[in-house]
């Protein structure tokens, strides 16, 4: 990628990915149900993206209240811990974590959600239902309300699946939405 006629290192994520930078670099994915949340502080110019695929990790039932424990213990006595990164609410919650490492505020914090759509329904699902994409984007505005942070800019929902482009030096996120095939739903 050329940014202000410099080369940059562009760095795919994958579903269950987090990827904190503290040097400019681009990172790509691609989104249908799964939903993208980007974290950027102008001042220390870090920039922080997990790409998750479901909204709840189970492993707080193993950790009690303290989600923290679970992340930074990688508890795996039932083995719902091993893909922590795949949640919603433990990559949040990560990602706050590192930026207060940083010794960056919450309110310093600019994030921006992106994904969440009903791409891939079956024929027996109904747009009305709580698809996956919608439970990942219920949970991430929740928990955003919930720790009083702002949420700056969105793409959510909607049939369309995306593609993002984040550039973590500066915050910005360049998207692309991606044609729908030729098949309505899913067939079971």
């Amino acid at each position: 990628m050329n940014l202000y006629g410099t080369e940059l290192p562009v760095i795919h994520l994958k579903p269950g990915e987090i990827y904190i930078a503290e040097m400019p670099v681009v990172i790509s994915t691609v989104l249908g149900s799964c939903l993208a949340v980007t974290m950027f502080n102008r001042r220390f110019r870090i920039g922080a993206i997990c790409h998750v695929m479901l909204p709840r990790c189970r492993c707080k039932d193993n950790c009690g209240d303290d989600i923290t424990k679970c992340i930074y213990e990688k508890k795996r006595s039932s083995g719902s811990c091993q893909d922590i990164y795949r949640y919603v609410d433990c990559s949040i919650y990560n990602m706050l974590k590192r930026f207060e490492i940083f010794g960056v505020e919450r309110d310093d914090i600019e994030i921006k959600l992106f994904g969440g759509a009903d791409s891939f329904l079956s024929c027996n699902e109904s747009r009305m239902g709580m698809t996956v994409g919608k439970q990942n984007i219920e949970k991430a505005l929740k928990i955003i309300e919930a720790e009083r942070l702002i949420l700056h800019a969105s793409d959510i929902g909607g049939a369309l699946g995306r593609k993002i482009f984040f550039y973590a030096h500066t915050g910005e996120v360049f998207l692309k939405r991606l044609e729908k095939t030729d098949e309505e739903c899913i067939k079971e």
